[in-house]
């Protein structure tokens, strides 16, 4: 049996599904992605694709797409909250890049999600498909959606994020906590903040009980932010409830003028409560796999969501075309060995972070600060085990030279 003799049904038509089904379509697979929603919109606002995963998508052939939209911080800046001191300061940039062979990005989420799709050939795309189960009955997995449509294929690839209907199928339904944080998220044209001089940086101001992130997006026409504070109760995890703009600059009182500044200046925004998942035991059960948030979401404070999903598709499509058609339950559960260590790690650092940088001020905020300023953890060499990952390569081998 052919590469292209083995059909994957991608359930998800987000930025890890979509990468994983580029990466699968680029190792000769028959990919077919079904997406629940009639239109690709993407939700949210900006996205830090660091060098781990835009090598992936560079060797995809999207190297001049990104460029057309990405903007390249050359530095990461952290700060304290009150007075604007450096904690640290890293590079990112042609530093990076050359360390790594690859980029440092910051986007518009819907720029990137319009790169993916726009290389996926039409036919491979299915809207209005949502889930409502499937059937692994050993040599195929059936699918059925709410509209009574079927569809067959060798792999099944749940790329549904957090609420994950292929997840909860497999390993029935999940119970995240909520952190105590939420976020406000905004993004303000960027000519309003021209007296602030602001640099093309991913800038963290570290506070009492918050942090404040802002950098640009979109080419540079507009800046993105994300204020997280702590908050004791929440219920509804969402991406597009609205806020307000006068209780966001409430919570920040006190902080920097620059601060104030670019949430004073936005005209709308919207607010998330941020829920925490342990990591799963598994994510493969016969041909059915996960991949991306459905299976390990984990808090923004590594900037490390998106990049791990496109992470799991390039090495989803190595596994896949080294074991074979013979060897399908095999390769899902390499793919998962492989992938699984990685992503927990990460979700364990992004958790830790939380708490990290919201200290109170006192002794171990100061202790933080020291170590910031001694031993940044943002430093090309603190971050060459993240960003100089190939997930490509399996065993020493890339997927590229196996071909």
């Amino acid at each position: 049996m052919s590469r292209g003799d083995l059909s994957i049904a991608v359930v998800g038509g987000g930025i890890g599904g979509l990468a994983a089904a580029l990466s699968l379509l680029r190792a000769g697979f028959d990919v077919q992605v079904f997406e629940q929603a009639s239109a690709l919109v993407e939700v949210g606002a900006g996205i830090q694709i660091s060098p781990n995963a835009s090598r992936l998508l560079h060797r995809l052939g999207l190297g001049a797409a990104l460029d057309r939209t990405g903007v390249r911080p050359v530095a990461v800046h952290q700060r304290r909250w009150d007075d604007g001191r450096t904690l640290q300061r890293a590079p990112l940039g042609e530093a990076a890049e050359a360390a790594f062979g690859a980029p440092y990005y910051h986007f518009h989420r819907a720029d990137l999600l319009k790169v993916l799709a726009d290389a996926l050939p039409p036919d491979r795309l299915h809207l209005g498909h949502r889930l409502a189960g499937f059937i692994d009955h050993g040599d195929r997995v059936e699918l059925r959606f709410t509209h009574g449509a079927r569809a067959a294929a060798g792999v099944l690839v749940g790329a549904d994020g957090i609420h994950s209907t292929v997840r909860g199928e497999l390993f029935g339904p999940e119970q995240p906590r909520f952190t105590g944080c939420i976020a406000y998220r905004g993004l303000v044209p960027a000519d309003r903040l021209g007296h602030l001089e602001l640099e093309v940086l991913a800038n963290n101001w570290m506070g009492p009980g918050g942090h404040f992130v802002h950098y640009y997006v979109a080419g540079g026409r507009f800046v993105n932010f994300v204020a997280i504070n702590e908050r004791e109760t929440w219920a509804r995890e969402s991406w597009s409830d609205r806020g307000e703009v006068a209780d966001a600059l409430a919570l920040f009182k006190g902080w920097h003028p620059q601060v104030g500044a670019i949430i004073g200046a936005v005209d709308e925004t919207f607010i998330w409560a941020l829920f925490d998942r342990a990591p799963l035991e598994h994510w493969s059960v016969g041909r059915v796999t996960l991949l991306g948030d459905a299976c390990h979401a984990m808090l923004p404070f590594m900037a490390q969501g998106a990049a791990q999903s496109i992470e799991d598709g390039a090495t989803l499509a190595a596994c896949l075309l080294q074991d074979g058609e013979a060897g399908i339950v095999a390769a899902l559960r390499r793919y998962e060995a492989l992938r699984r260590p990685r992503a927990t790690r990460l979700q364990d650092m992004s958790r830790a972070n939380k708490t990290r940088f919201h200290l109170p001020d006192g002794l171990e905020q100061q202790a933080r600060d020291a170590l910031l300023a001694t031993r940044g953890d943002r430093t090309i060499e603190a971050l060459g085990w993240l960003y100089g990952h190939d997930a490509s390569v399996i065993d020493g081998d890339p997927e590229t030279e196996r071909r």
